[in-house]
This record gives C-alpha cells, structure tokens and sequence, in this order.
C-alpha cells in the first residue's frame, strides 16, 4: 500500500502506509510525478536528503501546528518518528472485493499487512529541518472464510487455478525530504485536523501513471495503471502535540483502494474492478504483530522485520514492479520450446 507533502495541497502522486504523508510517499513511487525533473533539481535534492540533522528532533513544551519548525515535526510523528532511527510499524486488514457492471459484489479473499519505517532527521540551510522516511510493506490476500494464506485461487469467472502473488515491496520510500520551508519558500502547515482531543489527517491520492507490465504504447492504446487510495489516520491531540514523546503512543488508521484487477488474477481485459477496505494501527514492534501475518514474513520474507537503512536511495517497487519481476523470472526458467507463433 504505499507514501510527502500534505495530501489536501497537492496533486497526488502509495502503501505504502501509513499517514495521510505517508500515503502519498508511497504513492509518490508510482505516480512518476518526480520523474521528468530537472537533474539540478534531483542533485540539489539529494545533497539535501544526505545532511544530518540533529539525532533528536524532541524538545520541550508542546508542538505549535502553526510553526512550520514544529508543523514539520507533527507530520514526522505521524509518520514514524522524532527520533532518528527509531523503528515504527503498522499493521492493516480488511477485504477484497470485486464490482462487475450487472452483477453483485463479491467478496474475493481478505487481506492483511504491514509496514516496517524508520526516519533520518535531516537539515538544508535555507529550508530548514526536515525527514525522509524509508521503509519495507508486505501484503498477503487470505482465504475470506478460513483466514488461511493464500497459495492458489479459483479465478470464479474464468474457471482457471491461479499462483496468489503477494505483495513485497522493498523499498518503499519517501524520494525527497520533507523541510519546515518548501522549495519555494512557503512555510510547511501540519497535515491534521483536530477536534478536541482527537485529531486525524487523510488524504485520497488518485494514481494514474504507465503500467510496467502493459508495454511501450500505452499512449496509443491505454492500459495506464488507474487508481485510487484514501486514507485516514486517528490520534490524540496531546499525544500528537507532545513535543517531549519522540512517537505516538497510539494510531488507528482506514486505508481503501479502487483499482483494477491485480495482475496474478488473469482477468485480461475483463471489465470490473477492485474495492479494498481495511482498518489497522500501529503495533510496538514486529515481534508484536499477529501471528497471521508474522510467522509467514518469519517464513518467506524476513528481511521485513527490519526497515532499510535511512540513506537507502534505491528506486521504489511497487506492486506492479514486483510482479513484472516474478513473471520474468518464471518465464526465464520455464523450458524452451522450439514452437512458432500460432502454434
């Protein structure tokens, strides 16, 4: 799932999960927003992300979201955290279901995830303090009834038993630093809302960028990638706003996405699309993730139970980038055959 800079002032660009500013760091990998610019700008940015800023960002009193200094640091604590380095993990489930034109929704499977972050405090000289997060999310589709992971599925409108290929996007990170000023000089304002002593951040972050797997002539015939994901994440105002705690003792959030049939599924040009609707929050750490979803990243992922290091400048896998990988190499390994077209 996913992704930043507040997602109420900008045109959105993923899982990547898992603040409003989150959503949109993982987004921001797919969206290829930053990819045509210019390569001062992508240097200047990089010397940027590279300058440490101070270890801890805490201090005393309370954060004022009118601050930029301060309004910066209420989006790092949504995020991860105030302290550099500190690992912070979220953990989502919900359901799949499809939505066929003349037919009743199904419940396809269930689907249950994670997020393991952590941030590097960093410093610009004009623009101020800033974060970058990185991190590693899983994503596995279950059994709607027995819970159980999926390996296979009986695709119900083709018939057909296909391999369940699970999301494992690594890295998923923010590609530029977040600073008390922007670029252009405008102070940084808090993504929150608040009411009381609750308040929460969200964000819808519509996806629409070339499919890695749909070849070079997109612009000709379609088959862009189409998407949408929204957010909201719930917290404490004075958990949020203690400028003494370098991370939130508690954080609910809903994420959901409307997308097109994922890939493993085989559905071609099958008309219909996906609704993914969860709940999830933070958990302590990776030990205290369910035993669901746990003991299979144990299993068959374990890199997952730490984030990439905070200078990790790798390029983002997305969903679709994983699956490009895995088909490759299936089709890699597969026997040759000396058939021709057509036959």
């Amino acid at each position: 799932m996913t992704f930043t800079t507040p997602l109420r002032r900008l045109t959105r660009t993923a899982l990547g999960t898992l603040s409003a500013a989150a959503l949109l760091a993982s987004c921001a990998q797919q969206g290829g927003m930053a990819a045509k610019e210019a390569p001062a700008k992508q240097a200047s940015e990089k010397q940027a992300m590279s300058k440490q800023g101070p270890m801890d960002a805490t201090h005393a009193g309370k954060l004022n979201p009118n601050d930029p200094n301060d309004a910066i640091r209420i989006d790092q604590k949504l995020n991860c955290s105030l302290k550099q380095g500190d690992v912070v993990v979220y953990w989502w489930k919900g359901g799949a279901f499809s939505r066929v034109p003349g037919e009743r929704d199904r419940h396809l499977f269930d689907v249950e995830g994670m997020n393991i972050r952590q941030c590097q405090n960093v410093q610009d000289d004009k623009r101020g303090y800033g974060f970058r997060s990185v991190s590693r999310e899983i994503l596995l589709y279950k059994d709607a009834e027995t819970g159980q992971i999926l390996r296979t599925w009986k695709n119900p409108w083709t018939g057909k038993e296909v391999e369940v290929i699970h999301v494992a996007n690594n890295p998923v990170n923010m590609r530029r630093p977040m600073f008390a000023m922007s670029a252009d000089g405008k102070p940084h304002k808090a993504d929150i809302r608040i009411i009381g002593n609750r308040a929460w951040s969200s964000g819808e972050a519509p996806l629409f960028y070339k499919n890695p797997l749909a070849g070079e002539y997109q612009e000709f015939i379609g088959n862009d990638y189409h998407a949408m994901e929204a957010l909201n994440g719930y917290v404490y105002t004075d958990d949020l706003l203690d400028a003494t705690k370098p991370k939130l003792s508690s954080y609910t959030l809903s994420w959901a996405r409307f997308s097109e049939w994922l890939p493993w599924m085989q559905m071609g040009s099958r008309t219909g699309m996906m609704i993914f609707s969860t709940v999830g929050g933070r958990v302590d750490s990776f030990k205290d993730l369910p035993d669901s979803i746990r003991k299979e990243i144990e299993a068959n992922y374990p890199i997952y139970n730490a984030p990439p290091p905070v200078n990790d400048d790798r390029p983002n896998e997305t969903s679709w980038t994983y699956m490009k990988k895995v088909i490759d190499a299936k089709r890699a390994a597969a026997p040759k055959t000396n058939a021709k077209a057509g036959e």
